[in-house]
């Protein structure tokens, strides 16, 4: 970026800061200390600290962030012995699309403390996501999807299209991978994905199955869909990507290990979530700007559709907290629509707030936000609704039958077969 571009970039952001201040001042100095418990993937930790120096000037309560794992599995594990003690270290929560039901009755109803033209601005399904039996857990903060990176520079040097199927990306990716060691790049990959035994691979095999027509794990009726030849047929290529295409450590590897081979230049492609645009666009970055986005492809000839696992992090208050006045007051301005452009802005973080796809001054900033619109609309939500309070060890099942494929313990129609079963037990037939 110019000089000049960047000095008009940083008086914009100067200027938006100013107007989020003056915009949400609320003149309610309570003096109060909030504490929030956040993510630490890639630039979380950094957007909350330029949030919190935002919301300390302009109301008078001070914030303290609590770093939480990375590992998103291990998150709720740790918010949920929290919660079950009843502790009340912690006001604000950041929680995963798909935790509502598993601590909606440890937090604040939120729905009577917004008004409904503040909770009109956000996306219906997300919001709806949020609910659980009348009851709203949490506000929407940001919205993710599964998306596919692809490094423009090296599909233009050897004449290749963006795929337009995962076929066609493995063999792109093979054959630039081979180029490029060829060249002298002895550390180069074709293709860098999510792994590890954990929520990171659900979201990564998940997408994948749908992509290729194998459906959900479960459907919003409820019926196990997992087993079938499509899923394991996907499970399976997946499975042989590993030393080919993908680093033989892919098993091991979340989010941040994969956009830290990426972001070194040594991936032709990478299955990650929006915030690793901005990020890689840093200015040390090897691949600034040489890099685009799209949604997750279908499966050649197998009945399959574009895809992306529905992702997204939203603010909920602890009702042990003894601060939860000032902490609802945190969050509506953490989900204010100035924040959220803000946050668009700086951070490639997806806004909730569907006017925002439009706005014009993000479009500039970040070009491929208002392309996901669409993307995440169709994403495939994980059943996290109709498994409610079993979610967890639903997941848990399903990763770990798919890490059994990766690592060459089983095959797909093994696992999922297996996988089957075992989620037939803990539905007590399909009853959850």
């Amino acid at each position: 970026m110019m000089n000049r571009e960047k000095t008009a970039m940083t008086k914009h952001f100067a200027a938006l800061g100013a107007s989020i201040a003056l915009a949400l001042l609320s003149g309610t100095a309570l003096g109060a200390t909030i504490h929030v418990a956040s993510g630490s993937t890639g630039g979380d930790l950094d957007a909350w600290r330029e949030t919190i120096a935002l919301y300390e000037k302009q109301s008078g309560n001070k914030v303290e962030l609590v770093p939480a794992p990375q590992n998103s599995t291990e998150q709720l594990a740790l918010y949920q012995q929290m919660l079950a003690a009843g502790a009340a270290d912690i006001d604000v929560f950041q929680i995963d699309i798909i935790w509502p039901g598993m601590l909606a009755n440890h937090m604040v109803d939120l729905k009577d403390k917004f008004s409904q033209a503040d909770l009109d601005k956000f996306f219906k399904p997300i919001l709806a996501a949020n609910t659980v039996n009348g009851k709203l857990v949490a506000i929407p903060y940001f919205t993710d999807a599964g998306l596919l990176y692809y490094r423009k520079d090296l599909l233009d040097k050897y004449h290749k299209p963006v795929p337009g199927t995962w076929q066609e990306m493995a063999a792109t990716a093979k054959e630039i991978q081979d180029g490029e060691r060829a060249a002298g790049n002895k550390d180069m990959w074709g293709f860098v994905w999510q792994g590890r035994a954990s929520e990171s691979l659900t979201c990564s095999a998940l997408e994948l199955i749908d992509s290729a027509g194998g459906g959900n794990i479960v459907d919003r009726s409820g019926k196990i869909t997992i087993n079938n030849p499509a899923a394991a047929k996907a499970v399976d290529l997946a499975a042989s990507w590993i030393n080919t295409i993908s680093p033989p450590g892919t098993p091991t590897y979340g989010e941040e290990e994969a956009r830290g081979v990426w972001q070194a230049g040594n991936a032709v492609f990478m299955r990650n979530w929006p915030y690793a645009f901005a990020l890689g666009n840093g200015e040390d970055s090897p691949i600034k700007g040489k890099y685009d986005v799209r949604s997750v492809p279908p499966m050649e000839g197998q009945g399959g559709k574009e895809s992306g696992t529905l992702g997204g992090w939203n603010l909920a208050v602890s009702k042990y907290s003894k601060n939860q006045d000032a902490a609802i007051d945190l969050v509506k301005f953490v989900t204010s629509v100035e924040m959220e452009k803000w946050l668009a802005m700086k951070y490639s973080k997806l806004p909730t707030v569907e006017a925002l796809y439009k706005d014009a001054d993000i479009a500039k900033a970040q070009p491929f936000i208002p392309r996901l619109e669409a993307t995440f609309r169709s994403a495939v939500a994980r059943p996290s609704g109709v498994t409610a309070e079993k979610y967890n060890q639903v997941s848990t099942e399903f990763f770990n039958a798919v890490h059994s494929v990766l690592v060459g313990d089983e095959k797909g129609e093994e696992a999922l077969a297996g996988l089957d079963k075992t989620l037939t037990r803990l539905s007590r037939g399909g009853r959850w």
